[in-house]
């Protein structure tokens, strides 16, 4: 992958010295990780059950949301994500909502870096 590549996605909120570490060193891997992520559900049911006001699915599907952020090293959106996950832990309904234009522009940078060089 080129500098360009790594740079534009690192612009869209991808650590990529920390993916590539994650992947041991093989960015064949990091790709095909990458690649993946676009099709993940998860957001789209992050988005659902915070309009319909579902705490309890919010909680599960940010904290699976989290995770996978964790794994692929995406650092703006997990941070979101983890206020979030603590907002709804804490019954604290209106922070969690607050934060959703946040974890969507994040969502979309990360999505739109990824579609963008590596399709």
């Amino acid at each position: 992958m080129d500098e360009r590549v790594k740079n534009l996605l690192r612009d869209g909120g991808i650590d990529m010295q920390g993916l590539l570490d994650r992947c041991m060193g093989s960015e064949a891997l990091l790709i095909r990780l990458l690649k993946k992520f676009p099709a993940d559900t998860t957001y789209v049911r992050l988005s659902t059950a915070m309009e319909a006001g579902d705490a309890e699915a919010a909680l599960e599907a940010s904290h699976t949301l989290k995770g996978v952020c964790a794994n692929l090293s995406f650092t703006n959106l997990f941070t979101l994500l983890d206020k979030q996950v603590h907002a709804l832990r804490t019954d604290d309904k209106a922070g969690a909502q607050a934060l959703m234009p946040h974890i969507k522009q994040a969502y979309a940078a990360v999505l739109r870096a990824i579609e963008e060089n590596l399709s």
